[in-house]
Order: C-alpha cells, then sequence, then structure tokens
C-alpha cells in the first residue's frame, strides 16, 4: 500500500516537472499589417507605382505587411483620401502635390509653370536630394511623410469643342487642380478655371458645367476621355509630377525593421519606375488618336508666347510669401542645374 502511494506521488511530482519543462504551446502568428495605398487615377503611372510597392514591402517584410492598392478614387474623393492618410485609417496616397496645397502651400512649388522645357529634365530635378528633402518634410507637421515622388509629364488641355490654336481657348471654363499657379495660369490664357476633384471632371464635361479640363494624357486615355471631349491641346505647363505622401500615425506603429523596409523600397521604386513613366507617357498619344481623339499643337509662336506669359506666375504669386518664394527657388536653382 505504502508502495503503491509512493509510486503514484513519484509519477504526479513527475508530471509536474515534466509539464514545468514543456515548451508552451505557440501563440497564434501576428496578423500583418495592412498597409492601404489610395490614388484617383487608373492604369497609370500612380496606380503602376503602388502596385510595385505594395508588392515589393509585402514581399521583403515576409508578409509582415499586406499590401492593398484602391485606384479610381476607390477610397473617396482625393480631399478625404488626404484626410485619411494624415489621421491613419488609409497608409499612404499618391498624386500632383498641388492637392497638398491646403496641408502647405509650398508643396505646388513644383508644378511652378515654366519650370521644366523637357521630361528629361523633369526627371533629373525630382531626382535632387535638395529637392526631395524639402518636398518630403512639408507634411509633417500635419501627419505626412514624404517618400515617393514620379514624373508624369506636359499637360495638355482636353476640350469639347474643336481647337486649333491656344486663342480657341479664350472664355473657356476649363478645370484645374485647387492650387493658385494653375488658377492664374488658366486665367492668363484668358479662360475660366474651375478648381474640381477628378471624380467631377468627366461628369462635368459630360453635363456642359466646364468645356475642358487641365491635365496630362496618361489621365484622359484610361478614363475614356474621348467620347465627350476628343480635342487635346499640347499647351505642356506646367509639368505634372505626384508625390506618395505616407501615414506618420500608422509608420510610428512598425517596428524599426519594417520602418526601414518601406522607406527602403521607395527610394528604389522612385529609380526604377522612370523607365515606365516615360515609355507609357509616349504611348498614351498614340492610344489617344486610335479611340478617335486629336492631337492639337498650337503654332510655336503662340506657344512662346504662352511661355513668356505664364513663367512669372510662381515668382508673381510668392513674392509676398517668404516660405513660398524660397521653396520656388529651390527648384528652380535645380532645374538651372539640371537643364
Amino acid at each position: 500500500m505504502r508502495k503503491t502511494r509512493n509510486l503514484l506521488l513519484a509519477t504526479m511530482g513527475m508530471a509536474l516537472v515534466g509539464g514545468m519543462l514543456a515548451p508552451a504551446p505557440a501563440t497564434a502568428q501576428q496578423a500583418p499589417s495592412v498597409m492601404k495605398l489610395s490614388t484617383a487615377t487608373l492604369n497609370d503611372t500612380q496606380h503602376e507605382y503602388l502596385k510595385r510597392f505594395a508588392a515589393a514591402v509585402e514581399k521583403d517584410s515576409g508578409g509582415r505587411i499586406k499590401g492593398e492598392v484602391y485606384p479610381a478614387s476607390q477610397l473617396g474623393p482625393i480631399p478625404r483620401q488626404i484626410e485619411g492618410v494624415q489621421f491613419g485609417s488609409i497608409q499612404g496616397w499618391m498624386g500632383p502635390p498641388e492637392f497638398l496645397v491646403g496641408v502647405d502651400v509650398r508643396f505646388e512649388a513644383l508644378s511652378s509653370p515654366g519650370l521644366f522645357s523637357s521630361h528629361a529634365q523633369s526627371e533629373r530635378v525630382i531626382s535632387d536630394p535638395v529637392v526631395q528633402k524639402m518636398l518630403f518634410g512639408l507634411g509633417e507637421a500635419k501627419g505626412l511623410e514624404g517618400a515617393g515622388l514620379a514624373p508624369i509629364g506636359p499637360s495638355s488641355i482636353v476640350m469639347r469643342k474643336e481647337v486649333k490654336t491656344l486663342a480657341d481657348l479664350k472664355g473657356s471654363k476649363i478645370r484645374v487642380l485647387a492650387s493658385p499657379f494653375q488658377l492664374e495660369l488658366i486665367r492668363r490664357m484668358d479662360a475660366s478655371p474651375v478648381a474640381m476633384t477628378l471624380a467631377d471632371v468627366l461628369p462635368g464635361i459630360q453635363q456642359g458645367a466646364i468645356d475642358g479640363a487641365l491635365g496630362v494624357i496618361t489621365v484622359w486615355t484610361p478614363f475614356q476621355y474621348q467620347d465627350a471631349a476628343k480635342y487635346v491641346m499640347e499647351n505642356d505647363q506646367p509639368y505634372v509630377s505626384s508625390i506618395l505622401v505616407l501615414s506618420k500615425r500608422w509608420l510610428a506603429t512598425l517596428p524599426p525593421d519594417l520602418q526601414k523596409i518601406v522607406r527602403d523600397n521607395c527610394t528604389k521604386l522612385n529609380k526604377e519606375i522612370l523607365p515606365f513613366v516615360s515609355e507609357f507617357f509616349t504611348k498614351q498619344t498614340e492610344v489617344w488618336k486610335s479611340k478617335g481623339g486629336i492631337m492639337v499643337s498650337p503654332p510655336a509662336a503662340e506657344k512662346a508666347a504662352m511661355l513668356a506669359k505664364v513663367s512669372t506666375i510662381a515668382t508673381d504669386l510668392s513674392k509676398d510669401k517668404p516660405e513660398l518664394a524660397a521653396a520656388v527657388k529651390v527648384v528652380f536653382d535645380s532645374a538651372a542645374r539640371n537643364k
């Protein structure tokens, strides 16, 4: 009896010790951090950039960050997308920096009329570390960290009515971004600017609320503008670029190694996207024509006169705003170094 009791106690003791020494059951794997990336356009440079960025971050993080891309304003109008990044409900937004003038007026410096004279020059300037340092830091106090830049190309004006010269734009209502530089550009072309978010532009043209829109051919083709407005005036100013801003609130939740992966992939992609940008922009002119659209190049003398008229916009509108004037000087100095 005593032997049986001793054996039982010994067995229980061994079980207790074994339980203490046994490894703890594996905890459930931590859910990945979701990185929602938003833009207003579709099947263009911005969309391509975000797709590549999402895939690279997901791969390099070993799935610890899951990238989701939402093009064509699926997450709301552009102002709501930007607010989402500031609040952290959206992790990144990409679009022309002019949409960020409500955050800081200096964001529009990069789209100063007359700043660039070629696509190659725009590539060199947006790759300039001095320019990137300035632009990437402008939104920090408002919860935005600049991380990516991509050139898009020279502007054009898509129109409902037939146009053959720049003079034919006189009196027209033309959509622009909510940017003082673009508003003034259209005024100096003797037309009436109408600030409007992208989702409202095509319906506005179809309904006759506006006559046309200032933008780029890489927007007109993917959104099938040729059915409502088939004339594209190649005014070439300003050159359009896009910036990727990330949510500082979201980045702060990531461990240092994941923050590095996110930022490093932006740095790599800023260079890797350039061949795609150039090839894609060039192809869109032929795509436009193949769908029945018409490209209109104004006479050289008329274009030169327009350029002389609009090239002083940035300095004229910033002369009483020291911070904006300083930002304008940074980009124009870079353009002079990178002709």
